[in-house]
């Protein structure tokens, strides 16, 4: 498929067959996140992936709760992906402080979205996960204290094989040419 049809495809996925996801599969959004670019290639990156049902279902009770229930799709999910900032390099670390941007996120979410299009590739749906138990992951996963969780991302064979409308703001709102308009 080409890049603007993948493009395309990509969704966020919210509903999952009960199947599970080949590591093969896993792998290969792994190894695009590998390939990521990032700020003096500090690859500022660990990835865990939960694909154990016992584990899933603990992670997934992290991604909700009584008061915020909207992730609650997540129980159906067949596997996760754990995205944990690493220290970055000395030189990205002097640069996004003289700078004053946090290069190591923009990194991360290049390389979080190299994993979303190689997964829409092999007909993986995924959705990427800013709400969650910070504290309670890292308890589960053994992350130690001081690194930090920045996103999960769900994975797995979608339930429906809807392509859902984009509505996006038009091109001329979001863009120009030589000057800020």
């Amino acid at each position: 498929m080409n890049f603007m049809d993948l493009v395309s495809r990509r969704q966020s996925v919210r509903g999952y067959r009960d199947k599970p996801v080949e590591r093969e599969k896993i792998e290969k959004c792994l190894q695009a996140a590998r390939l990521a670019p990032s700020a003096c290639n500090a690859q500022p990156w660990r990835f865990v992936v939960i694909d154990s049902p016992d584990m899933k279902d603990n992670v997934a009770k992290t991604t909700f709760s009584q008061l915020v229930p909207m992730n609650k799709f997540t129980l159906t999910v067949p596997a996760f992906i754990v995205v944990v900032s690493e220290k970055p390099n000395l030189t990205s670390q002097i640069g996004g402080l003289i700078k004053n941007k946090q290069f190591h996120l923009i990194d991360i979410g290049i390389a979080v979205e190299h994993i979303c299009l190689a997964a829409a590739e092999q007909g993986l749906g995924t959705c990427i996960l800013g709400w969650f138990d910070e504290k309670g992951v890292k308890k589960l996963l053994n992350i130690p204290r001081q690194k930090r969780v920045e996103l999960m991302i769900s994975i797995g064979y979608p339930a429906s094989d809807e392509i859902r409308p984009k509505t996006r703001k038009d091109l001329t709102q979001i863009a120009s040419f030589n000057h800020y308009e």
